[in-house]
């Protein structure tokens, strides 16, 4: 049974996404704190760094946004955009001037002193598909292993594509009727058109720039556009204002799922969930076998590191290795899911000696990252037998 709990409060509303009782996500809205990751804003170049190569872009916050050219240039790839490319072969001042408006979509929130990240490459989530204006690829999830739906799908949206637009096939649309997936493609389309018809009326009416384009939404909204049609059996609130906005949204959604007002100061004693939060908020996390793992975030990665800790273990001393790494591994895949951890992340596994054992936890680790939302890639070890991974944020 998957259920989606909003625990709500006068500071913040903690929204968890459980299935059977387990956590699997858990995210947290502060009262006053805006999110601005995947809202679309006109703004304006207000600076200009050529030895960068990047410029700084006001969009109404507090501090202007970090425009780097990789993030102005067309995507040479779906998958791997402009990383492969020679930047040195660009000058930024050929694509941005100084007081130019520019529109552009917010990719990471103002972290500390440092500003938001945007890009000129927009991407509209819809319920189905993630539209991109400028482009032409095609691509499907990753998350849809099935080799018939990914053709079925596929042949969909290249039926039903309009020119000049790329289409990102989530995994929400698997079983979707063609007519359902045209509508969602048609619908994302107008809302991209909304935003053009906006800014150049404001352009042209000299109105007040930067202005506020698109709004993403918030987490719960998210969530429901993203799981809502993926089995989820039920939602959980504890205050009549979020229970009335969520019958809305699924309204709004065309979504059938079942809600539940529980009107008490907390209702995350449901399932044990005060505990199972605790265990993600915990840097070391202690694995059954006796071993645990610790959790250190920093702005610029994540490190992750397996000790054996009280895990001696029976067998000869590469078997207790493997054991610890491999329950180590499950319990990674949990945790970056549970705590939406994003960006660059370095597990420092128990040293194995040989290749086969690494290669064993890591095709572990891909098979249990299938089960997380978010865009994951395993870049495998590097030469100090450390393990890369990056994945991309869902809510934060």
């Amino acid at each position: 049974m998957k259920e989606i709990i909003v625990n709500s409060t006068k500071e913040k509303n903690t929204i968890v996404f459980v299935e059977n009782g387990k956590l699997l996500e858990k995210y947290e809205e502060y009262d006053g704190l805006q999110r601005l990751e995947g809202n679309i804003y006109l703004g304006k170049i207000t600076d200009i760094l050529p030895g960068m190569q990047a410029a700084f872009v006001d969009i109404g916050d507090t501090q202007n946004a970090f425009l780097h050219i990789k993030d102005i240039l067309p995507k040479a790839s779906n998958k791997t955009g402009n990383k492969n490319e020679d930047l040195n072969k660009y000058d930024i001042k050929d694509y941005v001037k100084i007081g130019m408006p520019v529109i552009v979509q917010v990719k990471k929130d103002k972290t500390g002193k440092k500003g938001a990240k945007v890009s000129t490459n927009l991407n509209i989530s819809g319920k189905f598909v993630v539209i991109i204006p400028n482009s032409e690829f095609v691509t499907i999830s990753q998350k849809i292993e099935d080799n018939d739906e990914i053709l079925r799908l596929t042949n969909i949206v290249n039926d039903c594509k309009i020119e000049n637009y790329g289409v990102i096939i989530r995994t929400s649309a698997i079983n979707a009727t063609k007519q359902e997936i045209k509508e969602d493609i048609q619908k994302v389309i107008q809302i991209y058109q909304n935003i053009k018809n906006q800014s150049q009326y404001i352009i042209e009416e000299n109105e007040n720039i930067p202005s506020l384009l698109y709004e993403k939404g918030n987490i719960i909204n998210r969530l429901l556009i993203d799981v809502g049609n993926q089995g989820l059996d039920r939602i959980v609130v504890n205050d009549k204002d979020v229970y009335e906005n969520v019958l809305e949204l699924l309204k709004k959604y065309n979504l059938n799922i079942d809600v539940k007002l529980i009107e008490q100061d907390s209702i995350l004693d449901l399932y044990n969930l005060e505990r199972q939060i605790e265990k993600i908020s915990n840097r070391k996390v202690w694995l059954d076998c006796g071993g645990f793992i610790t959790i250190d975030q920093t702005e610029a990665l994540t490190a992750i590191d397996v000790n054996s800790g009280k895990f001696t273990g029976k067998e000869n001393i590469e078997k207790t290795v493997l054991k610890v790494n491999s329950e180590a591994t499950v319990e990674i895949a949990k945790q970056i899911r549970a705590r939406d951890i994003g960006g660059i992340i370095i597990v420092d596994y128990i040293d194995m000696d040989n290749k086969e054992d690494e290669e064993i936890v890591q095709n572990l680790l891909l098979e249990n990252l299938k089960k997380d939302r978010a865009k994951t890639q395993v870049v495998g070890f590097t030469k100090l037998h450390l393990l890369e991974m990056t994945r991309k944020h869902i809510c934060s």
